[in-house]
């Protein structure tokens, strides 16, 4: 997964479905936390394409 952070609107909407919790939204900032399991839940929810699938993992 890769995150764009210039594409970011910090609607929070990818923290609030990891099921992880390991994207935190800290006011205008996102952070990913090492630990992600590839449930692309955050790509499926982001209304402006911040994060998107890896080239490797297609």
């Amino acid at each position: 997964m890769i995150f764009q952070v210039e594409l970011c609107g910090y609607c929070g909407a990818c923290a609030s479905v990891c099921p992880l919790g390991i994207i935190e939204l800290n006011g205008y900032k996102i952070e990913v936390l090492e630990g992600c399991n590839n449930c692309k839940n955050c790509i499926y929810i982001c209304p402006l394409g911040a994060f998107q699938e890896e080239k490797d993992e297609i």
